[in-house]
């Protein structure tokens, strides 16, 4: 699967980005970003950075102040891009079962409950949870719950898949499993992936890419590729191997946030 990103000629690409809230705050300033088929690129960077600011931009919740956003196929709308969101918290309905939650991306598409049993019950296979479909939010732990809201965005059957810090606020025993699962779903399909975090030893572990953001105005001050092969395991997160890259990558961090703090 890796070989596709060699030459890949599919590929999203964030074309001199500028985003100016009314208040005057500048999230973004002349970010451009090309984005392959097959990639999983974090992006790092400190609180206020524009990494969110941009993860919402490429999937159209945000609108740029200027510069734009071409896809592969132009003059599609976001919705044929297969686009998948996972937000920071889960954002579950409280009243509706798993099922119902996983169901409703294909119940605002007019999807009948009948006809998307299949592919709701396949996402949930996907993340493990086949035997919750009737239970609901409150009986699910944390962990389960993000799980929920991974299955929700697989089940359009997304080729690009945004991560805005899902696992911040897990534990870290839960947050290592999700991300050992996160990279066996993303080898199997080939997604795009972007994920914000502010984990270096996350993103490391994560990544073929990394891209690291500075603040004020937020833009990229380093892109920086992760070489180790996958799949990836507990043997690669104590190698020496991923130590350097985590030395390296925070080294960069620091640069990033130095830059910042001369402003």
């Amino acid at each position: 699967m890796l070989k596709s990103l060699e030459k890949s000629a599919e590929i999203i690409s964030l074309k001199g980005i500028s985003k100016t809230f009314p208040n005057g705050t500048v999230a973004l300033k002349d970010l451009s970003l090309d984005i392959r088929q097959g990639e999983f690129v974090s992006l790092l960077g400190p609180s206020g950075c524009g990494k969110s600011t941009a993860l919402r931009i490429i999937t159209d919740l945000e609108t740029p102040s200027s510069g734009q956003v071409d896809w592969p196929l132009e003059g599609q709308a976001n919705e044929e891009h297969e686009v998948g969101f996972v937000f920071q918290e889960p954002t579950l309905m409280p009243w509706a079962t798993v099922f119902g939650n996983v169901f409703l991306p294909l119940r605002v598409k007019g999807v009948s409950k009948t006809a998307a049993r299949e592919r709701v019950m396949g996402a949930l296979e996907m993340v493990g949870l086949t035997e919750f479909e009737r239970s609901y939010p409150r009986e699910l732990s944390g962990g389960m719950k993000m799980r929920v809201s991974i299955a929700r965005a697989l089940v359009t059957k997304p080729k690009v898949l945004l991560m805005d810090e899902p696992f911040a606020a897990l534990d870290e025993i839960t947050r290592f499993k999700l991300n050992n699962d996160l990279l066996r779903l993303w080898e199997m399909h080939g997604w795009k992936v972007v994920f914000v975090t502010h984990s270096v030893f996350e993103s490391v572990y994560l990544s073929n890419r990394i891209v690291v953001m500075a603040a004020r105005p937020g833009r990229i001050v380093n892109d920086m590729a992760i070489d180790a092969p996958y799949p990836r395991d507990e043997n690669f997160r104590t190698s020496p191997e991923y130590a350097t890259y985590c030395r390296n990558v925070s080294l960069a961090l620091q640069d990033a946030m130095s830059i910042e703090d001369q402003l």
